[in-house]
């Protein structure tokens, strides 16, 4: 089969790898149809977050079951399926204790990072990390399952109140995705953004949407709301911590989600002490959060829009997840779809952003959501493989 993998630093290609195969009486074979390009890629080829040299990359996927082993009763041949990439053993400490996402036992596990993923054509996994999609969630839909499993899991940390007011910084997909669940929640919702194009994707769907490019964030966001500062901010974008930290109201809840091992910040703990404030970090979500991510798909590709979003655009919800998948590439086209988020290299960000004196420069975005697709052959209107 045709797979993605992680060379070094700014170096990926296509090899032919063997197909995968049924090892025990608990697999799954899984046709992929299409993975989506993670934040998290792009950090491991840009050589911000650690990967195994020779893995295959991916892990936001979506696929056809093709083959069982003898053991697997949830999923059957031709079922439509989402992979679940966040294994764990299930006896250590924190897993029997519910903390599935703190598994001791993660080494080699870790799907697309170092246990291979899901840019290729077929992956085989333990059943308990495979979920059947809801029959009618189209194929963009089913595929924002997983990041919109990540969201829950912060959201959740939060603890959100009707009474929260919420500043998101980034409006990239995980962004526009949190700013999506947090409304459901809290009083209002704030989405911040550099890129003009995010900028633009979140404007189609938030009311409250600031531009705050080649400014101080925090200030920029102060100044649009009087003063007022928010209860809660999640920062999506992993170098906003400093920002947030300004920004947070006495008493706040700063989420940190995006990442990125580079960036660093100094934190004085008197400043946290004296004005009550909590920096949470989730970490992956756990085993039960992923099956709620699942029926939330489905319910927000069904559901009516929510009283104060933005009516410049379709008059329900169901458009918002699928549109948050902006370009689909085939798995041949890697490059091309790593270029519509800024590249695989530093040196093709300073290329993009138009200057190549800066170490890490902004990356300028053509796209929100990039799927990489392994399937080849014909499609239906819902996206998903259809009969030759």
């Amino acid at each position: 089969m045709r797979a993605l993998v992680y060379l070094a630093p700014g170096s990926a290609e296509l090899q032919d790898r063997p197909a995968a195969q049924l090892v025990h009486d608990d697999d799954v074979v899984v046709e992929i149809v299409g993975t989506g390009v993670c934040g998290t890629d792009r950090k491991i080829l840009l050589g911000r977050f650690p990967a195994r040299p020779g893995v295959v990359l991916g892990h936001e996927s979506v696929g056809v079951v093709r083959e069982t082993g003898a053991q697997v009763r949830s999923v059957g041949v031709g079922d439509r399926v989402v992979v679940n990439p966040t294994l764990y053993c299930g006896w250590c400490v924190p897993c029997r204790r519910g903390a599935t996402n703190f598994c001791r036992h993660k080494a080699g596990t870790e799907v697309g990072v170092d246990r291979d993923g899901t840019y290729a054509e077929t992956v085989a996994l333990p059943e308990r990390f495979v979920e059947r999609v809801p029959a009618g969630l189209p194929f963009r839909s089913a595929v924002l399952i997983e990041p919109l499993a990540c969201v829950l899991s912060n959201v959740r940390a939060a603890s959100l109140t009707f009474d929260d007011t919420v500043v998101v910084l980034g409006a990239g997909p995980i962004g526009m995705l949190t700013a999506l669940v947090a409304a459901r929640e809290a009083r209002r919702v704030t989405v911040a953004e550099t890129d003009g194009y995010r900028l633009e994707r979140a404007r189609e769907h938030f009311t409250h949407v600031v531009d705050v490019a080649g400014t101080d964030p925090a200030e920029t966001l102060l100044k649009t709301s009087d003063g007022e500062r928010p209860s809660v901010v999640f920062d999506t974008t992993g170098t906003g911590l400093d920002a947030a930290l300004r920004l947070i109201d006495d008493g706040g809840r700063v989420v940190v989600m995006g990442f990125d091992d580079t960036y660093t910040v100094p934190l004085r703990p008197l400043q946290l002490t004296n004005r009550g404030i909590q920096v949470i970090g989730a970490g992956d979500y756990r085993a039960d959060i992923f099956p709620v991510a699942v029926d939330l798909a489905a319910e927000l590709s069904a559901a009516p829009r929510r009283p104060g979003t933005s009516t410049s655009t379709s008059t329900s919800t169901s458009t918002l997840l699928d549109r948050l998948v902006t370009h689909e590439f085939p798995l041949e086209q890697y490059p091309e779809a790593f270029a519509a988020l800024g590249g695989l290299t530093q040196a093709d960000q300073a290329d993009r952003a138009g200057s190549g004196n800066s170490t890490q420069p902004p990356p300028r975005y053509d796209a929100l959501k990039v799927v990489i697709r392994s399937h080849r052959g014909p499609v239906g209107a819902d996206g998903w493989p259809v009969a030759e």
